[in-house]
């Protein structure tokens, strides 16, 4: 699977690889294209996935204030919750377009 900003691709994974959770895709870190995500200090904690990271696409000419984020460290459960340890897993906003 592909996540894309404005033609521009910021992660590939296989599908298997990915989780899905709530209707987003978390792509594993090493799947994301090196360079593409910032730390934003934009602050967000899930009830039962923890604090979340944020972070600004910006790749190629494609960006994106605070497109994705992620879980670093998950509060116990989440990863039983989901079926797969997703810990540092990132997914994209909406206007990031993911597809197979």
């Amino acid at each position: 699977m592909k996540a894309v900003l404005d033609g521009v691709v910021i992660a590939e994974a296989d599908r298997d690889d990915l989780a899905s959770i709530e209707g987003n895709w978390y792509f594993p870190p090493q799947s994301v294209r090196e360079g593409a995500l910032h730390k934003s200090p934009t602050p967000y904690t899930c009830p039962w996935k923890g604090t979340a990271q944020y972070w600004n696409v910006a790749l190629d000419g494609a960006e994106l204030t605070d497109g994705a984020w992620s879980y670093p460290d998950l509060y116990p459960g989440a990863v039983e919750r989901v079926g797969k340890d997703f810990a540092g897993y990132v997914a994209f906003d909406r206007k990031v377009v993911v597809s197979d």
